[in-house]
């Protein structure tokens, strides 16, 4: 009995919530795509590397390149890691498209993926092209400056706070429809 009440809940959940297509996926992660991809061409054709345009007391334009990972991670290696971290880049990519047919059921989940793809996919492409990443985007408390960052980087900080998110939600999910058997 108990476990019929659980599969109700989850069939009732399920039809409850719309599917988000994979189409509509792919879509939100091309629009960061070329957000990104826009945003570093602005940037690269109207600053010198390593300009500053300052904007307020916390947040500066700053063309600056990033041949590394997260907070120039690996950046002074000799360049193997450009194509080792396009290649992890693009392993996620394709695990992430997996991903985001087969879990349709579940919106923030995929909302969550794209920009995570979106974001990926832009730093693959200039990693790929340019062999490092454009980064323009300076926040700073005092003299402490945050590592510049870009738009695609920001998709995927956000993308990845709502998959935490998602993951705390679920859980409690799951801990409400064990109380209620």
């Amino acid at each position: 009995m108990a476990n019929n009440a659980i599969s109700h809940k989850a069939q009732r959940y399920r039809s409850d919530t719309k599917i988000m297509k994979l189409h509509t996926s792919l879509g939100i992660a091309l629009i960061v795509l070329i957000l990104d991809l826009a945003s570093k061409f602005w940037v690269e054709s109207t600053m010198q590397f390593g300009q500053t345009i300052p904007f307020t007391g916390f947040f500066n334009l700053v063309l600056t390149y990033n041949a590394g990972a997260a907070f120039s991670f690996l950046s002074a290696e000799s360049g193997w890691q450009r194509w080792f971290l396009s290649g992890i880049a693009g392993i996620a990519a394709l695990a992430i498209a997996y991903m985001l047919r087969k879990y349709q059921h579940e919106r923030l989940f995929c909302w969550s993926l794209s920009l995570v793809l979106g974001g990926a996919l832009g730093n693959l492409y200039d990693r790929i092209t340019l062999g490092h990443v454009v980064d323009f985007l300076d926040f700073y408390v005092g003299d402490y400056h945050w590592p510049a960052f870009n738009i695609a980087d920001s998709a995927i900080c956000i993308g990845a706070a709502l998959l935490i998110y998602e993951s705390f939600r679920s859980k409690k999910d799951s801990e409400d429809s064990g109380h209620n058997t």
